[in-house]
């Protein structure tokens, strides 16, 4: 049987502060992108992140979530990123090559340096379907990107 790899059960301790996380959101469809925000940001609490551990940037829109993450992946504080942001889905098709590039931007980001980047972009048709992916019935991503980091961050401390 092969062996599995053990992961630790915490990955914050409130004695320390050298477990960063950081939330680069995107304030364009801000009424969506808070309701992800907040999701991530309960999230980390409820495992265990103190505020001070948490750090959120604030970028215009999600063509700049790999600019914002980006600057801050480099801080050797900064143990993984959530990016954040909601693309409704337009006339044109402008929507899909901001999505791929942001999308092929940020996983580069976590390779080059890495950390693991928890992708939260909403690519929807409808901002009806952006409503129900930022707290309604289809969840929050939000949420499930910051349980997607954390597991990932689980992953890098136990094969450090």
């Amino acid at each position: 049987m092969p062996q599995e790899l053990s992961l630790p059960t915490q990955l914050f301790q409130s004695n320390r502060e050298d477990c960063q996380v950081a939330i680069v959101v995107s304030t364009y469809n801000d009424h969506i992108t808070g309701k992800l925000c907040d999701g991530a940001v309960r999230t980390l609490l409820s495992a265990g992140a103190s505020d001070e551990q948490i750090v959120i940037v604030r970028v215009p829109g999600a063509w700049e979530l790999p600019f914002g993450t980006q600057r801050i992946i480099t801080n050797p504080k900064c143990q993984g990123v959530i990016a954040l942001g909601a693309v409704i889905r337009g006339e044109t098709s402008h929507d899909q090559h901001i999505n791929r590039a942001v999308s092929m931007a940020l996983m580069q980001l976590s390779l080059d340096y890495n950390k693991p980047v928890a992708l939260g972009l909403l690519t929807v048709n409808s901002l009806e379907q952006a409503i129900q992916r930022a707290g309604g019935n289809m969840g929050n991503k939000g949420e499930e990107s910051a349980n997607a980091l954390l597991e990932c961050m689980k992953i890098a401390r136990a094969t450090n």
